[in-house]
């Protein structure tokens, strides 16, 4: 841990906070660490390389755990879930049990494969898109996902747009979270939204839901260049310092449950990638009688401050 700053569960006590999981709402999957990207900020450290991608057997696990929770939101992110070939077949048969459902996608994996069939899956059951759009700046998304992922990543908004998503009366939600590209903390999430509305709509003609702006997470990819560079200690100087009791209430980890490609639970999907289970115990969603988490006390660590500071990632 860095010197300079006391750790995240120290800084609780300091505040006379703890966390504790409330009633949960939103079923996490992640569909396996293959990715078209090796983006430089990634927590997973997702790739073309990487071979963990779920199974049928664990995706049939996943609908018999939400039919036993029967969690409100269901959320499906990796790597690239695109890339997994049971996402067709998890999103018809997830939908049927759900209130709503989203993928999170990096829209370059969208425009490559160009699936017909998945993207009539997603409007017939109103799949919500949430898409990573890091910059308005095509050299800075480049530098951050690869050489013409900001082309490919238009073109597919405007596909998405011609499908119907983020149009008005649609009912079909498209929305954009984009993250810093160094080490530091995101811009105003008001000004950003406000921002990349009208410069997409002028430029390219393309209408979205809502934008989102977050903080990276000091795992993975990105902790390896916070390092490499020597900016390590100050970006966790500045989580520390922006730390905002305020989110706490609302953070992902109070009313999320997060499923590994493997099938195992995790407080959340940040937790996954530092390999730190749910309570610190490793369970499987086989092995599970209950689906109920209430109270639960949520496995903390210094990565941690990413989702207290500033206005939260909630």
């Amino acid at each position: 841990m860095v010197a300079n700053i006391p750790s995240f569960s120290q800084t609780l006590e300091q505040h006379g906070l703890v966390i504790k999981r409330k009633q949960t709402q939103i079923l996490q999957i992640n569909m396996g660490l293959l990715c078209n990207q090796a983006c430089k900020h990634c927590h997973l450290t997702a790739g073309p390389d990487k071979k963990e991608i779920m199974d049928i057997k664990t995706v049939n696990h996943v609908l018999e755990f939400q039919k036993k929770g029967c969690f409100k939101v269901v959320d499906i992110t990796g790597g690239a879930p695109e890339m997994n070939p049971n996402l067709v077949y998890l999103i018809e048969n997830i939908s049927n049990i759900s209130e709503s459902v989203m993928l999170r996608s990096n829209l370059s994996a969208l425009f490559e494969f160009k699936d017909d069939r998945l993207i009539n899956v997603l409007k017939r059951n109103h799949v919500t898109i949430v898409s990573s759009f890091p910059s308005l700046n095509s050299s800075q998304t480049d530098s951050q996902r690869g050489k013409g992922v900001f082309d490919k990543s238009i073109q597919a908004l405007i596909m998405l747009n011609q499908h119907g998503f983020g149009q008005k009366g649609t009912g079909l939600v498209l929305n954009l979270v984009s993250n810093p590209s160094g080490a530091y903390l995101p811009s105003s999430q008001t000004a950003t939204e406000k921002r990349y509305r009208k410069i997409l709509y002028k430029k390219w003609g393309i209408v979205f839901n809502h934008a989102f702006s977050f903080a990276n997470m000091p795992l993975g990819r990105f902790e390896s260049w916070l390092q490499r560079s020597d900016n390590y200690t100050h970006y966790m100087v500045e989580l520390h310092k922006h730390f905002n009791p305020c989110t706490l209430d609302n953070l992902m980890c109070r009313n999320l449950i997060s499923v590994s490609w493997d099938g195992f639970l995790f407080d959340c999907d940040f937790n996954l990638a530092a390999d730190i289970y749910k309570g610190n115990k490793k369970k499987h969603i086989s092995q599970l009688a209950s689906c109920s988490f209430e109270n639960d006390k949520i496995a903390l660590d210094n990565h941690c401050y990413a989702c207290a500071a500033g206005s939260g990632f909630t």
